[in-house]
């Protein structure tokens, strides 16, 4: 498998470099229509990549092909939907900072690169400690159930004082900050001193929320795969299209407000899956089938409502 681990880095780290070197060269605002062109491109991609996972494991394992595909793209799709409500945060970090649409992609970009090696960490700590200690998925069972109640319970509240964060709190006490922004810049120079800008805040705010949803999603993969391959190829292939999603849905974020009961129901299912493993077993294509339903009726429900109100 060393083969293809390396084949799946060296793609990652081609597409990155094409991303910011080529495509986003240089700084522009992101329409919905590319947005969504590129949302189609990520989701072909990772689509076709469940292709590459059948013939990986046919050859590897006899017969296992068709299993860890069902498993793969589980996978992808709890990720995805998971990934949803980052956007949401993403899209109040962004408001509070008042960091301009024109350089979101850039702050995205490295967010997203520190995500894929924040969650590779994750990854493989849990899967080494769950083949240690089966009864970690019993403990992860109930975080997620936990995680569901906290999210139910949540009042939306995007107006939240994101300066009381406690790592935004923490650099500013230990390094000069600006509102000044100056271009795409992480840090700029006032009075020849080197301040932090917005944009390096958000980033900040970013990677710190995404440690805070890579606990509740990574958990929740491992209640469908322990293969270390598929949760890390379904997961960087998901947050890989976050981007382009974000500026896709950023328009009509505030339609899509059913999507969190959607989430709710995803956490809790995943979460009773896991702690009922031993009594009763649900099959992955039956996982997946219950997820894509329960996203869709959240999508619909937000849309006929939307419209409902519409006048």
């Amino acid at each position: 498998m060393i083969i293809f681990w390396t084949i799946f880095l060296l793609f990652i780290i081609a597409m990155l470099a094409l991303d910011l070197g080529l495509f986003h060269k240089d700084d522009k605002e992101i329409n919905t229509k590319e947005a969504l062109i590129w949302t189609g491109f990520w989701i072909l991609i990772s689509l076709f990549f469940s292709i590459l996972v059948y013939f990986i494991y046919e050859s590897q394992q006899m017969g296992h092909g068709r299993e860890m595909v069902l498993e793969y793209l589980t996978c992808y799709t709890i990720e995805k939907a998971l990934s949803l409500d980052n956007i949401f945060v993403m899209f109040a970090i962004f408001n509070f900072f008042k960091i301009p649409r024109i350089y979101q992609h850039r702050v995205l970009f490295w967010g997203i690169l520190g995500a894929i090696v924040l969650r590779a960490g994750f990854i493989f700590a849990g899967t080494a400690l769950i083949y240690r200690f089966s009864w970690l998925m019993y403990v992860f069972g109930a975080l997620l159930l936990i995680s569901a109640i906290k999210m139910a319970f949540q009042k939306n509240d995007d107006s939240q004082d994101i300066s009381q964060n406690l790592v935004v709190k923490m650099f500013k006490k230990i390094f000069p900050v600006t509102d000044q922004i100056q271009g795409h810049h992480f840090i700029i120079k006032i009075n020849e001193i080197r301040h932090l800008s917005p944009l390096f805040l958000a980033l900040l705010v970013i990677e710190a929320s995404d440690i805070l949803f890579a606990l509740d999603s990574i958990p929740a993969i491992f209640s469908i795969s322990l293969d270390p391959f598929i949760i890390f190829t379904s997961n960087i292939m998901a947050i890989l299209g976050l981007r382009s999603l974000y500026f896709a849905l950023a328009a009509m974020v505030n339609q899509f407000i059913y999507l969190k009961h959607s989430l709710i129901f995803i956490l809790a299912f995943v979460g009773l899956k896991m702690i009922l493993a031993s009594i009763f077993t649900i099959s992955t294509i039956h996982s997946l089938l219950i997820i894509l339903v329960a996203l869709l009726l959240g999508v619909l429900f937000s849309l006929f409502m939307s419209t409902q109100d519409t006048p």
